[in-house]
Protein backbone atom coordinates (compact mmCIF):
# COMPACT_ATOMS: atom_id res chain seq x y z
CA UNK A 1 0.00 0.00 0.00
CA UNK A 2 1.43 3.38 -1.00
CA UNK A 3 1.08 6.60 1.00
CA UNK A 4 -1.87 7.89 -1.07
CA UNK A 5 -3.91 4.81 -0.12
CA UNK A 6 -2.99 5.31 3.55
CA UNK A 7 -4.04 8.96 3.37
CA UNK A 8 -7.38 8.01 1.83
CA UNK A 9 -7.90 5.61 4.69
CA UNK A 10 -7.02 8.34 7.21
CA UNK A 11 -9.50 10.72 5.53
CA UNK A 12 -12.23 8.09 5.74
CA UNK A 13 -11.50 7.46 9.43
CA UNK A 14 -11.45 11.20 10.16
CA UNK A 15 -14.85 11.57 8.52
CA UNK A 16 -16.25 8.99 10.90
CA UNK A 17 -14.45 10.53 13.87
CA UNK A 18 -15.93 13.97 13.18
CA UNK A 19 -19.39 12.46 12.84
CA UNK A 20 -18.99 10.62 16.14
CA UNK A 21 -17.58 13.74 17.82
CA UNK A 22 -20.65 15.75 16.81
CA UNK A 23 -22.89 12.95 18.09
CA UNK A 24 -20.97 12.94 21.37
CA UNK A 25 -21.40 16.70 21.81
CA UNK A 26 -25.14 16.41 21.07
CA UNK A 27 -25.37 13.75 23.74
CA UNK A 28 -23.43 16.02 26.11
CA UNK A 29 -26.14 18.60 25.45
CA UNK A 30 -28.79 16.11 26.58
CA UNK A 31 -26.76 15.35 29.71
CA UNK A 32 -26.45 19.09 30.41
CA UNK A 33 -30.24 19.47 30.21
CA UNK A 34 -30.70 16.59 32.65
CA UNK A 35 -28.14 18.06 35.07
CA UNK A 36 -29.87 21.43 34.89
CA UNK A 37 -33.28 19.94 35.63
CA UNK A 38 -31.90 17.93 38.55
CA UNK A 39 -29.57 20.63 39.90
CA UNK A 40 -26.46 18.49 39.36
CA UNK A 41 -22.90 19.83 38.94
CA UNK A 42 -21.23 19.67 35.55
CA UNK A 43 -18.02 18.07 36.81
CA UNK A 44 -18.16 14.47 38.04
CA UNK A 45 -14.59 13.60 38.99
CA UNK A 46 -15.27 9.95 39.79
CA UNK A 47 -17.04 9.40 36.45
CA UNK A 48 -14.24 11.09 34.47
CA UNK A 49 -11.46 9.13 36.19
CA UNK A 50 -13.23 5.85 35.55
CA UNK A 51 -13.85 6.80 31.91
CA UNK A 52 -10.21 7.80 31.29
CA UNK A 53 -8.91 4.61 32.93
CA UNK A 54 -11.24 2.54 30.76
CA UNK A 55 -10.20 4.38 27.60
CA UNK A 56 -6.53 3.84 28.41
CA UNK A 57 -7.09 0.11 28.93
CA UNK A 58 -9.06 -0.26 25.70
CA UNK A 59 -6.40 1.56 23.65
CA UNK A 60 -3.60 -0.86 24.57
CA UNK A 61 -0.24 0.39 23.32
CA UNK A 62 -1.84 3.75 22.45
CA UNK A 63 -3.32 4.09 25.93
CA UNK A 64 -1.38 7.17 27.02
CA UNK A 65 -2.17 9.06 23.80
CA UNK A 66 -5.82 8.03 23.98
CA UNK A 67 -6.05 9.27 27.57
CA UNK A 68 -4.71 12.69 26.54
CA UNK A 69 -7.10 12.83 23.56
CA UNK A 70 -10.10 12.05 25.73
CA UNK A 71 -8.90 14.48 28.37
CA UNK A 72 -9.32 17.22 25.76
CA UNK A 73 -12.72 15.85 24.69
CA UNK A 74 -13.94 15.89 28.28
CA UNK A 75 -12.66 19.44 28.73
CA UNK A 76 -14.57 20.57 25.64
CA UNK A 77 -17.68 18.77 26.85
CA UNK A 78 -17.48 20.47 30.27
CA UNK A 79 -17.09 23.90 28.67
CA UNK A 80 -20.11 23.25 26.45
CA UNK A 81 -22.23 22.07 29.39
CA UNK A 82 -21.13 24.99 31.57
CA UNK A 83 -22.15 27.41 28.86
CA UNK A 84 -25.59 25.80 28.63
CA UNK A 85 -26.17 25.58 32.38
CA UNK A 86 -24.69 28.81 33.66
CA UNK A 87 -24.09 31.08 30.68
CA UNK A 88 -21.31 33.66 30.67
CA UNK A 89 -19.49 34.41 33.92
CA UNK A 90 -19.57 37.88 35.48
CA UNK A 91 -15.87 38.24 34.62
CA UNK A 92 -16.56 37.61 30.93
CA UNK A 93 -19.35 40.18 31.07
CA UNK A 94 -17.01 42.71 32.69
CA UNK A 95 -14.45 42.16 29.93
CA UNK A 96 -17.08 42.60 27.20
CA UNK A 97 -18.36 45.80 28.82
CA UNK A 98 -14.82 47.17 29.06
CA UNK A 99 -14.24 46.53 25.34
CA UNK A 100 -17.51 48.33 24.59
CA UNK A 101 -16.98 51.29 26.93
CA UNK A 102 -13.24 52.00 26.54
CA UNK A 103 -12.48 54.90 24.14
CA UNK A 104 -11.37 53.89 20.66
CA UNK A 105 -8.14 55.91 20.86
CA UNK A 106 -5.38 55.42 23.40
CA UNK A 107 -4.73 58.76 25.17
CA UNK A 108 -1.88 60.98 23.98
CA UNK A 109 -1.67 62.86 27.28
CA UNK A 110 -1.85 61.48 30.80
CA UNK A 111 -0.40 61.88 34.28
CA UNK A 112 1.80 58.81 34.69
CA UNK A 113 3.57 57.43 37.76
CA UNK A 114 7.12 56.07 37.38
CA UNK A 115 9.63 54.84 39.93
CA UNK A 116 12.94 56.71 40.26
CA UNK A 117 14.05 60.12 39.08
CA UNK A 118 14.53 61.91 35.77
CA UNK A 119 16.39 59.65 33.33
CA UNK A 120 14.94 56.37 34.65
CA UNK A 121 14.26 53.59 32.12
CA UNK A 122 10.60 53.58 33.19
CA UNK A 123 10.34 57.20 32.08
CA UNK A 124 11.76 56.34 28.64
CA UNK A 125 9.23 53.48 28.39
CA UNK A 126 6.49 55.93 29.38
CA UNK A 127 7.52 58.28 26.58
CA UNK A 128 7.33 55.36 24.15
CA UNK A 129 3.77 54.53 25.24
CA UNK A 130 2.39 58.10 25.52
CA UNK A 131 3.05 60.96 23.11
CA UNK A 132 2.84 63.69 25.77
CA UNK A 133 3.04 62.22 29.27
CA UNK A 134 3.23 64.24 32.48
CA UNK A 135 5.49 62.06 34.62
CA UNK A 136 5.42 61.98 38.41
CA UNK A 137 8.33 60.19 40.07
CA UNK A 138 8.05 57.99 43.15
CA UNK A 139 10.68 56.36 45.31
CA UNK A 140 9.36 52.78 45.18
CA UNK A 141 7.39 50.49 42.87
CA UNK A 142 4.71 50.12 45.54
CA UNK A 143 4.32 53.90 45.65
CA UNK A 144 3.62 53.81 41.89
CA UNK A 145 0.78 51.31 42.42
CA UNK A 146 -0.54 53.39 45.31
CA UNK A 147 -0.47 56.59 43.25
CA UNK A 148 -2.61 54.93 40.56
CA UNK A 149 -4.87 53.27 43.13
CA UNK A 150 -5.67 56.51 44.98
CA UNK A 151 -6.23 58.48 41.78
CA UNK A 152 -3.17 60.73 42.03
CA UNK A 153 -2.01 59.41 38.63
CA UNK A 154 -4.13 57.98 35.83
CA UNK A 155 -1.53 55.39 34.80
CA UNK A 156 1.64 53.74 36.08
CA UNK A 157 4.61 52.29 34.17
CA UNK A 158 6.85 49.65 35.75
CA UNK A 159 9.40 47.07 34.50
CA UNK A 160 8.14 43.48 34.52
CA UNK A 161 10.98 41.33 33.19
CA UNK A 162 14.39 41.40 31.55
CA UNK A 163 15.63 39.06 28.84
CA UNK A 164 18.83 38.21 30.73
CA UNK A 165 18.08 38.89 34.42
CA UNK A 166 14.54 37.50 34.47
CA UNK A 167 11.46 38.80 36.26
CA UNK A 168 11.30 41.79 38.58
CA UNK A 169 10.00 39.77 41.52
CA UNK A 170 8.59 42.70 43.47
CA UNK A 171 6.26 43.65 40.62
CA UNK A 172 4.61 40.22 40.64
CA UNK A 173 3.97 40.53 44.37
CA UNK A 174 2.45 43.99 43.86
CA UNK A 175 0.26 42.72 41.01
CA UNK A 176 -1.25 40.19 43.40
CA UNK A 177 -1.77 42.85 46.07
CA UNK A 178 -3.32 45.77 44.14
CA UNK A 179 -6.35 46.22 41.91
CA UNK A 180 -5.30 47.37 38.45
CA UNK A 181 -5.54 46.61 34.72
CA UNK A 182 -2.71 46.40 32.18
CA UNK A 183 -3.50 48.65 29.19
CA UNK A 184 -0.22 48.50 27.23
CA UNK A 185 3.17 46.84 27.24
CA UNK A 186 6.42 47.72 25.52
CA UNK A 187 9.92 46.29 25.15
CA UNK A 188 13.05 48.44 25.25
CA UNK A 189 16.62 47.62 24.33
CA UNK A 190 18.71 48.35 27.42
CA UNK A 191 22.40 49.27 27.36
CA UNK A 192 24.31 50.03 30.54
CA UNK A 193 27.40 52.15 31.09
CA UNK A 194 29.74 52.67 34.03
CA UNK A 195 29.60 56.42 34.70
CA UNK A 196 31.65 58.64 37.03
CA UNK A 197 32.23 62.27 37.87
CA UNK A 198 34.50 64.25 35.57
CA UNK A 199 38.16 63.31 35.77
CA UNK A 200 37.70 59.97 37.58
CA UNK A 201 39.43 56.83 36.31
CA UNK A 202 38.63 53.18 36.79
CA UNK A 203 41.41 52.87 39.36
CA UNK A 204 39.72 55.58 41.48
CA UNK A 205 36.41 53.72 41.76
CA UNK A 206 35.85 51.78 45.00
CA UNK A 207 32.03 51.73 45.04
CA UNK A 208 29.48 51.19 42.26
CA UNK A 209 25.77 51.90 42.70
CA UNK A 210 22.86 50.58 40.62
CA UNK A 211 19.52 48.81 40.72
CA UNK A 212 19.72 45.05 41.50
CA UNK A 213 18.40 44.15 38.04
CA UNK A 214 21.09 46.25 36.34
CA UNK A 215 23.74 44.73 38.62
CA UNK A 216 22.57 41.28 37.57
CA UNK A 217 22.57 42.27 33.89
CA UNK A 218 26.20 43.49 34.22
CA UNK A 219 27.50 40.70 36.49
CA UNK A 220 30.26 39.57 34.10
CA UNK A 221 31.76 43.05 33.83
CA UNK A 222 31.63 43.57 37.59
CA UNK A 223 33.19 40.18 38.28
CA UNK A 224 36.02 41.02 35.88
CA UNK A 225 37.14 44.23 37.57
CA UNK A 226 40.85 44.09 38.41
CA UNK A 227 40.39 45.21 42.02
CA UNK A 228 37.77 44.67 44.68
CA UNK A 229 34.93 47.15 44.32
CA UNK A 230 31.92 47.35 46.63
CA UNK A 231 28.67 46.87 44.68
CA UNK A 232 25.79 48.71 46.36
CA UNK A 233 22.16 48.19 45.27
CA UNK A 234 19.84 51.20 45.15
CA UNK A 235 16.28 51.92 44.07
CA UNK A 236 16.90 52.89 40.45
CA UNK A 237 19.72 53.32 37.88
CA UNK A 238 18.88 57.01 37.47
CA UNK A 239 18.94 57.48 41.24
CA UNK A 240 22.37 55.81 41.25
CA UNK A 241 23.59 58.34 38.68
CA UNK A 242 22.15 61.21 40.72
CA UNK A 243 23.89 59.89 43.83
CA UNK A 244 27.25 59.93 42.01
CA UNK A 245 26.66 63.46 40.70
CA UNK A 246 25.63 64.73 44.14
CA UNK A 247 28.72 63.20 45.76
CA UNK A 248 31.18 65.30 43.70
CA UNK A 249 33.79 62.59 44.40
CA UNK A 250 35.87 60.38 42.15
CA UNK A 251 35.68 57.13 44.12
CA UNK A 252 32.08 56.18 43.32
CA UNK A 253 30.45 55.22 40.04
CA UNK A 254 27.06 54.14 38.80
CA UNK A 255 25.71 51.71 36.23
CA UNK A 256 23.01 53.44 34.21
CA UNK A 257 22.16 54.40 30.63
CA UNK A 258 24.43 56.64 28.58
CA UNK A 259 21.54 59.12 28.23
CA UNK A 260 21.19 59.23 32.01
CA UNK A 261 24.86 60.13 32.41
CA UNK A 262 24.30 63.21 30.26
CA UNK A 263 21.25 64.12 32.35
CA UNK A 264 23.48 64.43 35.44
CA UNK A 265 26.68 65.74 33.84
CA UNK A 266 28.66 62.51 34.32
CA UNK A 267 31.33 60.91 32.15
CA UNK A 268 30.99 57.46 30.59
CA UNK A 269 33.98 55.45 31.76
CA UNK A 270 33.04 52.14 30.12
CA UNK A 271 30.18 51.75 27.67
CA UNK A 272 27.97 48.68 27.05
CA UNK A 273 28.86 46.77 30.20
CA UNK A 274 25.76 44.51 30.12
CA UNK A 275 26.34 40.75 29.77
CA UNK A 276 24.37 40.46 26.53
CA UNK A 277 24.01 42.77 23.56
CA UNK A 278 20.49 41.34 23.21
CA UNK A 279 19.33 42.89 26.49
CA UNK A 280 15.64 43.86 26.59
CA UNK A 281 13.31 44.90 29.38
CA UNK A 282 9.55 44.60 29.13
CA UNK A 283 7.47 47.33 30.77
CA UNK A 284 3.74 47.36 31.49
CA UNK A 285 1.43 50.37 31.69
CA UNK A 286 -1.56 49.96 33.98
CA UNK A 287 -4.66 51.83 35.16
CA UNK A 288 -6.90 51.50 38.21
CA UNK A 289 -10.04 50.73 36.20
CA UNK A 290 -10.50 48.09 33.53
CA UNK A 291 -9.66 49.63 30.14
CA UNK A 292 -9.31 47.55 26.98
CA UNK A 293 -8.22 49.53 23.92
CA UNK A 294 -8.59 48.41 20.28
CA UNK A 295 -5.99 45.94 19.07
CA UNK A 296 -5.72 44.09 22.41
CA UNK A 297 -4.23 40.76 21.32
CA UNK A 298 -2.60 39.59 24.55
CA UNK A 299 -4.19 38.71 27.89
CA UNK A 300 -2.55 38.27 31.30
CA UNK A 301 -4.00 36.27 34.19
CA UNK A 302 -2.96 35.46 37.75
CA UNK A 303 -4.43 32.15 38.94
CA UNK A 304 -4.39 30.52 42.36
CA UNK A 305 -4.36 26.79 41.69
CA UNK A 306 -5.18 24.09 44.30
CA UNK A 307 -2.13 22.37 45.79
CA UNK A 308 -2.86 18.88 44.46
CA UNK A 309 -1.70 16.55 41.71
CA UNK A 310 -3.01 17.42 38.25
CA UNK A 311 -4.37 20.85 39.21
CA UNK A 312 -2.07 22.82 36.91
CA UNK A 313 -2.51 20.23 34.15
CA UNK A 314 -6.28 20.80 34.24
CA UNK A 315 -5.73 24.54 33.77
CA UNK A 316 -3.32 23.97 30.89
CA UNK A 317 -5.84 21.59 29.31
CA UNK A 318 -8.37 24.45 29.07
CA UNK A 319 -5.97 26.52 26.97
CA UNK A 320 -4.80 23.51 24.94
CA UNK A 321 -8.33 22.38 24.08
CA UNK A 322 -9.16 25.87 22.79
CA UNK A 323 -5.91 26.27 20.86
CA UNK A 324 -4.70 29.21 22.98
CA UNK A 325 -0.93 29.68 22.91
CA UNK A 326 0.70 30.35 26.28
CA UNK A 327 3.41 32.99 25.82
CA UNK A 328 4.58 32.89 29.42
CA UNK A 329 3.94 30.80 32.51
CA UNK A 330 5.58 31.64 35.82
CA UNK A 331 4.87 30.43 39.34
CA UNK A 332 4.95 32.73 42.35
CA UNK A 333 4.75 31.62 46.00
CA UNK A 334 1.68 32.85 47.87
CA UNK A 335 2.79 34.84 50.95
CA UNK A 336 2.03 33.27 54.33
CA UNK A 337 0.96 29.96 52.75
CA UNK A 338 2.26 26.41 53.08
CA UNK A 339 4.06 26.00 49.75
CA UNK A 340 1.06 27.18 47.72
CA UNK A 341 1.62 28.97 44.43
CA UNK A 342 -0.13 31.34 42.10
CA UNK A 343 0.59 31.18 38.39
CA UNK A 344 1.09 34.10 36.03
CA UNK A 345 -0.04 33.51 32.42
CA UNK A 346 0.49 35.59 29.29
CA UNK A 347 -1.89 34.32 26.61
CA UNK A 348 -1.64 34.90 22.87
CA UNK A 349 -5.35 35.45 22.24
CA UNK A 350 -7.26 38.57 21.12
CA UNK A 351 -9.80 39.87 23.62
CA UNK A 352 -12.43 39.72 20.85
CA UNK A 353 -12.05 35.95 20.40
CA UNK A 354 -14.72 33.57 21.72
CA UNK A 355 -11.80 31.37 22.80
CA UNK A 356 -10.92 33.82 25.56
CA UNK A 357 -14.46 34.10 26.94
CA UNK A 358 -14.82 30.30 26.89
CA UNK A 359 -11.51 29.91 28.72
CA UNK A 360 -12.44 32.56 31.30
CA UNK A 361 -15.82 30.94 31.95
CA UNK A 362 -14.27 27.50 32.35
CA UNK A 363 -11.60 28.81 34.72
CA UNK A 364 -14.28 30.53 36.81
CA UNK A 365 -16.16 27.22 37.05
CA UNK A 366 -13.01 25.25 37.89
CA UNK A 367 -11.25 27.62 40.29
CA UNK A 368 -13.91 30.02 41.53
CA UNK A 369 -13.97 33.78 41.05
CA UNK A 370 -11.76 34.51 44.06
CA UNK A 371 -8.88 32.47 42.61
CA UNK A 372 -8.74 34.29 39.27
CA UNK A 373 -7.25 37.73 38.80
CA UNK A 374 -7.73 39.13 35.31
CA UNK A 375 -4.78 41.46 34.77
CA UNK A 376 -5.93 42.89 31.45
CA UNK A 377 -5.98 42.54 27.69
CA UNK A 378 -3.70 44.84 25.74
CA UNK A 379 -1.27 45.20 22.87
CA UNK A 380 2.42 45.98 22.77
CA UNK A 381 3.36 49.54 21.91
Amino acid sequence: MDISESRKKIDSIDKELVKLFCERMETAKDIASYKKENNMPVFDGERERALLNNIEDMAGEYGDAARRLYGSLLELSRMYQNKMLKGASQLSENIRNAVKNTPQLFPEKAVVACQGVEGAHSAHACEKIFEKPSIMYFKSFEAVFQAVGNGLCKYGVVPLENSSAGSVNQIYSLMAKYKFSIVRSTKMHIEHSLVVNEGASLSDVTEIYSHPQAISQCSEFLAGLSKEVKIIPCENTAMAAKKVADSKTKNIGAICSEECSGQYGLEVLVNKVQNSANNYTRFICFSKDLEIYPGADKTSLLLKVPHKAGALYNIMAVFYSLGINILKLESRPIPESDFEFMFYFDLDVPVYSDKLSLAIDQLVQSLGTNNIKYLGSYREA
